[in-house]
């Protein structure tokens, strides 16, 4: 017998860094389950699938950590592509940490936003009898992300353009708890406006989440759970003088641990080109003492954070792109056309509230233009509204911030989704569909 005790606190530290513009709730929103593990367990699985200029050959690196009563077990690794057909295969006898040779696979299918191609990990854990103990499947892709001397990203030696959306996780019946219906229905929708890329704005997502992009072609953004801007924006002006977590020593291993976190959990997510450090927190030591742990754990991706268009000092250590927040067409031009050090990014630009999203063929012509400029995430994708019954009508509706008597609120600020809060498109979206479809491209 034994007990479980699991404990959900209201208030914590946490407040300081997850100062999200959203709708604020108390409890748990993801499931939680006891899984009961084989008396041999792969705990650990690091993929690295590179892929050669010419985009012919695939090699696959890959590190696996086990435990449990090891003697005497082995795995048998079984690689298969996209057709199912196995690649490559090798049998390894098993201890705490695992090297297998590396897989060299030719005539590769590369994984991109048109050809999503996955090829199977299929990991079979045999005891010393060889009894099968588990089998593990895994998904992957091979792709190239390069970003080369002139500040151009490809993706498979194609421009990357990034036809994105930020998205919270939303539902008008369950708040922050969404279901895998409603994945499935923000795909098809992606799919229906020529939506490549997403921005998890601003915390890690459900893993499922990963699981559909990958199988979709959605490039990500995958962002740590930061943010902070109430204590370096006061009253609405930058005012830094205290801000966290800033280089205050005491935060450092707070946020490195959610930057550890973030990769741990979705390091082998082909969709994931970017890892985000956060949102709107300023600038400062630790902010890029994250950006250089996750350069330090993966060469595959780039780092993004917007935070130090605040303050110049720190953007030769802090994030590959050059990231703005609604800056004007002519502003991106002005960037691209001075020497620009690095590529230039829009991680959040159309703010989609009330009338709005005209103007943005003007953004879309900076692709023809720049060849360092990626296009960007339109804020955003889902208007952040429950369903109540209306007393008069007995109807259900849909009620926004300040609907509920709730004080301090932001009022409809969180309805500037382009589909409403039932997923239901908004006018606004015949606009993104035009102007995404015209550059909906590898």
């Amino acid at each position: 017998m034994f007990g479980l005790i699991l404990q959900s606190a209201k208030y914590s530290t946490a407040a300081f860094i997850e100062d999200q513009d959203m709708f604020h709730f108390s409890g748990i929103f993801r499931s939680v389950r006891l899984l009961a593990m084989p008396q041999v367990n792969l705990v650990d699985l690091f993929l690295k699938p590179t892929v050669d200029k010419q985009l012919h050959t695939g090699n696959l690196s890959m590190s696996l950590s086990f435990d449990g009563k090891l003697t005497g077990t082995s795995a048998k690794i079984v690689v298969q592509n996209p057709s199912q057909n196995i690649v490559w295969q090798e049998t390894v006898a098993i201890n705490s940490h695992v090297t297998p040779s590396s897989a060299v696979i030719e005539n590769v299918a590369l994984w991109s936003h048109k050809h999503p191609n996955l090829y199977q990990l299929l990991i079979t854990i045999f005891d010393a009898n060889q009894n099968i103990i588990a089998v593990v499947p895994y998904s992957f892709g091979f792709r190239r992300l390069h970003k080369d001397g002139h500040n151009r990203v490809t993706l498979n030696n194609v421009p990357l353009h990034l036809n994105g959306v930020n998205r919270h996780e939303w539902s008008p019946t369950g708040g922050r708890n969404i279901t895998m219906s409603d994945m499935k229905k923000d795909i098809s929708v992606f799919k229906d406006n020529h939506i490549n890329a997403v921005r998890t704005a601003h915390y890690p997502n459900q893993i499922p989440w990963y699981n559909l992009c990958d199988q979709n072609g959605i490039y990500m953004m995958a962002e740590t759970n930061l943010e902070s801007h109430g204590s370096w924006q006061k009253m609405g002006a930058v005012e830094p003088s205290y801000n966290v977590p800033g280089s205050i020593p005491e935060w450092q291993d707070v946020v490195l641990d959610r930057a550890k976190s973030n990769f741990e959990q979705f390091k082998n997510h082909p969709a994931i080109l970017f890892w985000s450090l956060g949102n709107e927190s300023y600038t400062g030591d630790n902010i890029a003492a994250m950006d250089a742990y996750f350069k330090s754990v993966d060469n595959s991706r780039l780092t993004h954070y917007e935070g130090v268009f605040q303050n110049r000092i720190d953007e030769d250590r802090i994030s590959d792109v050059e990231s703005r927040m609604y800056a004007h067409p002519k502003a991106i031009k002005d960037y691209l056309t001075n020497h620009p050090q690095k590529p230039y990014l829009n991680c959040e630009y159309m703010h989609s509230m009330g009338n709005s999203v005209g103007g943005l063929g003007d953004y879309m012509q900076l692709f023809d233009e720049f060849d360092s400029y990626l296009g960007g995430f339109i804020w955003d994708y889902i208007d952040q509204a429950l369903y109540v019954t209306d007393k008069v009508t007995g109807q259900q509706v849909l009620r926004y911030g300040g609907d509920f008597n709730d004080r301090h609120s932001d009022y409809e600020f969180s309805g500037d989704g382009i589909v409403f809060a039932n997923r239901q498109e908004k006018p606004a979206m015949q606009e993104v569909r035009y102007y995404y479809g015209r550059y909906d491209n590898e």
